[in-house]
């Protein structure tokens, strides 16, 4: 069992927080580059996907008990982290990789304040992402 001094915590967060807000939601040329990897098309098939995976995801981590679902939930932000790097959703994978190597120290409240961080963070990202 892990033990987290709050006071810690807290003096460690506010640090990273200010950096996570620093962090641009969204690297403005990744779409470019995955359609000049894949095409129009299919870049704008996968986004598509990534969306609808992501709006999903975020909402699947609020109906898991975080006390009994630790291991999936890491999993899950595993998955996320990957994909929002992929789309360059910078601040959502930073998001994700924090909930990934946390799941199991957060308490309830950091865990729903982070959910609502993540959440955020995507939304600031999709205003970003480039009109087609």
């Amino acid at each position: 069992m892990i033990k987290i001094d709050k006071a810690m915590l807290e003096v460690t967060v506010a640090p990273a927080q200010m950096a996570l807000d620093a962090e641009p939601a969204r690297e403005p040329g990744a779409y470019q580059a995955l359609v000049r990897e894949i095409g129009d098309d299919g870049a704008s098939e996968v986004r598509a996907v990534f969306w609808s995976e992501t709006s999903a995801r975020l909402q699947l981590f609020r109906t898991l008990p975080l006390a009994q679902h630790h291991a999936r939930i890491a999993r899950e932000a595993h998955s996320l982290k990957s994909a929002a790097g992929t789309f360059g959703y910078l601040r959502l994978a930073a998001l994700a990789l924090r909930l990934e190597a946390s799941a199991e120290a957060l308490g309830e409240t950091e865990f729903c304040d982070l959910l609502d961080l993540m959440d955020a963070a995507y939304a600031a990202g999709r205003v970003q992402e480039p009109q087609d």
